[in-house]
């Protein structure tokens, strides 16, 4: 699968890790920074390129981390055709749900939230979840419009 992955600072040793576990998964993944520490960067700079590059090869799924994913998200989100969802950690539900019902295509973590585990078995479990469709296609169509 094609992933495109960003960070700002806050969590830019946790996105080498995951980009290297990707990798040795098999996944095509596109690093879109930070490549290095600076505390002064702006997450929008790298969050930006990841999230249009998502919303254009409809078959990829981004990753984004930042020290909540809050503004990650939001930034994210600002992208047309990106939906992305927030996780810190917390029950599976949340990222089973963003799948199932809102067809995600960007997971925002947390950063300062999440252990290298926790993050690498919650993005596994991510990619894996399929989409409902139905009723939940005509919602996301709506988003769109």
């Amino acid at each position: 699968m094609k992933i495109h992955i960003a960070t700002d600072h806050a969590g830019l040793d946790l996105k080498n890790i995951i980009r290297d576990y990707l990798i040795e998964k098999g996944h095509d993944v596109t690093d879109h920074g930070a490549h290095e520490y600076d505390a002064l960067d702006d997450y929008p700079d790298f969050i930006f390129p990841c999230a249009k590059a998502v919303a254009v090869d409809t078959e990829s799924k981004g990753i984004i981390l930042g020290g909540s994913g809050q503004g990650e998200a939001m930034a994210a989100n600002r992208v047309k055709g990106v939906r992305a969802a927030v996780f810190y950690n917390g029950p599976k539900d949340i990222v089973k749900l963003s799948r199932e019902h809102n067809n995600a295509n960007i997971l925002s973590l947390g950063a300062r939230f999440m252990s290298e585990d926790e993050i690498c078995d919650i993005i596994d479990f991510w990619l894996k979840e399929p989409f409902e469709g139905g009723r939940h296609q005509r919602r996301i169509e709506k988003l769109d419009e």
